[in-house]
């Protein structure tokens, strides 16, 4: 899919209002490939609510954990973060297929800010993952699934969990970077996003693991991070959980933003 900017627009590459409009146009171009492409629409919409009714009607009649009356309750802040990880190895994907298309090296080519390629792509991926939760949390909802601690609580949910999806993107993006080939991409976003959720309190409570999977499923960032959820959508204290995520989440910002800018500076140099 090629880009074009109309005559006598976006010919400085400085400042933010150029930057900003640089964004918008790379983040509606990934949304409208989005949109054109029936398998990542099906991707974004099947998976997602597939995720919500095989795991709740395949697990939840053998999973109790306690404090929580429906399985689903318990389980949706995970599935989220799972549907979210899963959709977010299609930014490594997506950017790896720039690479070997020559889609970079047309987005050099333009008067725009390089930050904008992966800036956008990010923001396009937050878009989506908006979308992927309201479609979730609505059929979670015609299954019994209910936000406890009230509308305040369950916006900040929704928020902590797109600050997941920016993490994760900015993962799968320095990923794809790296490897330059979309289905290595596809394939090590897989690999690394998989482990972690299974060894998390994604869909068991951590008590039902071995010990010595306990003592690393509880530092897991994908057990703080769902618990965190956890906590907002079925109430009580939630303090400490939400920070914890936060930490978490700023701290793999932190090191892997600079790295991917750093990598796709290098990348489209070479």
């Amino acid at each position: 899919m090629t880009m074009s900017i109309p005559p006598g627009s976006a010919v400085r590459t400085s400042g933010h209002g150029c930057l900003v409009a640089n964004i918008a146009t790379v983040t509606g171009r990934n949304l409208r490939r989005l949109v054109r492409v029936p398998t990542l629409v099906a991707f974004a919409t099947v998976q997602p609510v597939l995720f919500v009714l095989l795991f709740t009607y395949a697990w939840g009649g053998a999973i109790h954990p306690p404090g929580v009356s429906r399985y689903i309750d318990y389980a949706l802040p995970g599935i989220w973060v799972l549907a979210i990880a899963f959709g977010a190895s299609q930014t490594g994907v997506a950017l790896a297929d720039d690479l070997a298309t020559g889609m970079i090296d047309r987005f050099r080519a333009l008067p725009m800010a390089r930050s904008a390629v992966l800036v956008g792509r990010v923001a396009a991926d937050a878009v989506r993952n908006l979308f992927v939760l309201a479609l979730m949390t609505g059929v979670g909802h015609a299954i019994g699934f209910r936000f406890h601690a009230g509308p305040a609580a369950a916006l900040a949910a929704t928020g902590l969990a797109l600050a997941v999806g920016v993490a994760f993107s900015w993962i799968f993006a320095l990923l794809g970077l790296l490897v330059r080939d979309p289905e290595s991409a596809g394939i090590g976003g897989l690999l690394a996003a998989i482990p972690l959720i299974f060894t998390s309190s994604t869909f068991v409570p951590l008590s039902t693991f071995p010990g010595w999977l306990q003592a690393f499923a509880h530092i897991n960032p994908i057990t703080v991070t769902v618990d965190a959820l956890r906590v907002l959508c079925l109430g009580g204290s939630t303090s400490t959980y939400v920070w914890h995520a936060l930490i978490w989440i700023g701290g793999l910002v932190a090191v892997t933003v600079p790295a991917a800018v750093i990598r796709y500076r290098r990348t489209t140099a070479a």
